[in-house]
């Protein structure tokens, strides 16, 4: 319980009722039926009252948060109107659903979500904050509050009895407690918004106040249907905001692959409750050679269309990394696939490429703020990437720049949620994410110990994803070896020698025939097309890839050839004797691979 004494009563009570009563029913219906329960603006005080009420709608109802509007209703009431004042919802539409209409007959499940008391009253034995309770238990059948629940009509004990004691508190200690604190008048009144019954208000006062009168009763109501309205305002948002989170979550990434060298921990945080949700995702890929792509983005919008936006832009962009596109081409085409969407939406994106060959990491961004690099001994700065333009703003090109991630070292991806805060410097706050991810202990960077440590904490107002990858050593089960080739034609039978010594090495000799003839066929392909080759590489994880590279610019493609054709058959064989190959353009030529099934 919350709030202090001293305040002062509301302006215009009326004399207290001189008998111990509970107005229900008849007399009930009939005050409701002049003019809906209104004050008459010729009654006594009818202006302060009214005062008041408005007031209320201000101070109620502030944020879309339903235990929050329930906390502010208890809160004005007291002490202005009660001494204490105690707020159950129905568990139901805590959990989104519609509230219950009322039979007659039995009480769903509740929630004590709010007390409030004065100083003198804090120790009244209610129902704890937090507990869920069923009035199904015997003696409960007697209590005036269950009443009020299962009529949908007010309860007012103007004087309260030695009896009255027990209808009220839901324990005899508590009738106990009541009695001596000096409690002698009660107020009940139901919470209903469209129809539907939400809950109950429950209100006392003690020595030093005023009976409740029917004045005060049908104040209670007035003010109960607004606070009702506000909680289910509340709920049918909080309701609509779980709808957009749980489809957030299902477009993102279920599990992140294994990819060599590194230890890759994603993490997606919708804002606290009472903010809206929207477009933040996330994704890691596997790449052909053993690179592996991290890309983190953000669509500016909230609720469904910005979910479902992120949906189609993240599809897209597994497509591009599909094709092994480098990061600012991957950029390029996502921002024409954004302009085309017909919602008109923009979104900021960052793309990386690891590559463990040789611990460079290639990146391109579109407006995300710059990602972290940790360089394993104590050190870490933002990559001094250029910002570029959102996607759908049509300013292209996107410049990629290329740094250093050595074993031990870390890269940090993620969206501006992680640190933006109200009235906050936005370099300050990116100097305090620095300084967190510095203060983390061994091993929290990849098991997402960034996320309770950044500037915005838990209260954050937006969404975020934090995506974290650690440069590790090659597990046991991982191998890459790369190898520089000549450039003239010793290149394919030095590759062919040194392809068959490794997979022997390996344990893989029964390989050798295949992975000799494929890479036969790229090294020849880069000697008559891409101005010789470069490099070799052999990859043996989950599967065997083979990758030579070159300087052409020109990706290659199977021909059809016809019988009198001396050539254009290598890459049909490549086809048919890998599970999959491909190529891609590289800043300084291109990448062609193929791949082949480990032996079981």
């Amino acid at each position: 319980m919350s709030g202090g004494s001293g305040g002062r009563r509301l302006p215009g009570r009326v004399s207290p009722v001189r008998t111990s009563t509970v107005y229900r029913s008849a007399a009930l219906r009939a005050r409701r039926r002049r003019a809906d329960g209104a004050i008459p603006l010729d009654a006594p005080g009818a202006e302060e009252r009214l005062a008041w009420l408005n007031a209320a709608s201000t101070r109620i109802g502030t944020t879309l948060d339903l235990e929050s509007t329930a906390r502010e209703l208890a809160d004005f009431t007291v002490p202005g109107f009660a001494d204490g004042a105690a707020v159950d919802i129905l568990e139901s539409v805590l959990h989104g659903e519609e509230g219950s209409r009322w039979t007659g007959t039995g009480v769903p499940p509740m929630r004590a979500v709010a007390l409030s008391a004065v100083d003198t009253m804090t120790t009244l034995e209610a129902v704890p904050v937090g507990e869920t309770y069923v009035r199904d238990q015997k003696r409960h059948e007697t209590l005036l509050h269950r009443h009020c629940l299962r009529r949908g009509e007010p309860v007012l004990v103007a004087r309260m009895r030695d009896e009255d004691f027990a209808r009220v508190a839901p324990t005899a200690s508590g009738a106990a407690k009541m009695r001596a604190l000096g409690v002698h008048s009660y107020l009940a009144v139901p919470l209903i918004a469209r129809g539907l019954l939400l809950g109950s208000a429950d209100f006392v006062r003690g020595a030093g106040s005023p009976p409740f009168s029917s004045t005060d009763l049908a104040l209670a109501e007035q003010l109960a249907s607004r606070a009702a309205v506000f909680i289910d305002n509340a709920r049918l948002y909080g309701r609509e905001r779980e709808r957009v989170v749980s489809l957030q979550r299902s477009l993102l990434p279920r599990a992140t692959p294994v990819t060599p060298g590194l230890r890759v921990h994603a993490e997606y945080t919708p804002s606290a409750a009472r903010h809206p949700v929207g477009g933040d995702w996330y994704d890691v890929m596997s790449l052909p050679g053993g690179r592996t792509a991290l890309m983190a983005g953000d669509v500016m919008g909230q609720g469904l269309p910005a979910a479902a936006t992120m949906g189609r832009l993240r599809a897209v962009a597994r497509t591009l990394m599909t094709l092994d596109m480098a990061p600012e081409r991957v950029l390029a085409r996502l921002d024409l696939a954004t302009r085309d969407l017909e919602d008109d939406q923009v979104a900021t994106f960052l793309c990386a490429v690891y590559d463990p060959a040789d611990s460079r990491c290639t990146l391109a961004g579109a407006g995300l703020l710059p990602p972290l690099i940790l360089d394993g001994r104590g050190g870490a700065e933002f990559v001094p990437l250029p910002v570029g333009a959102p996607l759908g703003a049509g300013v292209i090109p996107y410049d990629p720049v290329t740094v250093t991630v050595p074993e031990g070292g870390g890269l940090v991806l993620y969206t501006d949620g992680l640190v933006k805060a109200r009235g906050a410097d936005l370099e300050e706050q990116l100097e305090l994410l620095r300084s967190a991810a510095l203060a983390l202990p061994p091993g929290a960077l990849e098991e997402g110990g960034l996320i309770a440590a950044a500037p915005a904490g838990p209260g954050r107002f937006d969404e975020a994803v934090l995506l974290t990858a650690r440069a590790v050593p090659l597990d046991a089960g991982t191998s890459l070896r790369v190898w520089p080739l000549s450039a003239d034609g010793r290149a394919a039978s030095e590759a062919r020698r040194l392809v068959t010594r490794q997979l022997a090495e390996w344990g893989l000799d029964d390989l050798a025939d295949v992975c000799e003839l494929v890479v036969s066929e790229l090294v020849g392909n880069a000697l008559r097309y891409g101005n010789g080759p470069g490099e070799l590489r052999l990859l043996r994880g989950e599967r065997l890839v083979v990758e030579v590279s070159d300087t052409g610019p020109d990706l290659p493609q199977i021909q059809h050839a016809d019988l009198s054709d001396e050539g254009g058959r290598g890459l049909q064989l490549v086809n048919m004797l890998c599970r999959r190959w491909g190529s891609c353009r590289t800043s300084g030529g291109k990448v062609v691979w193929a791949e082949q099934n480990l032996p079981s």
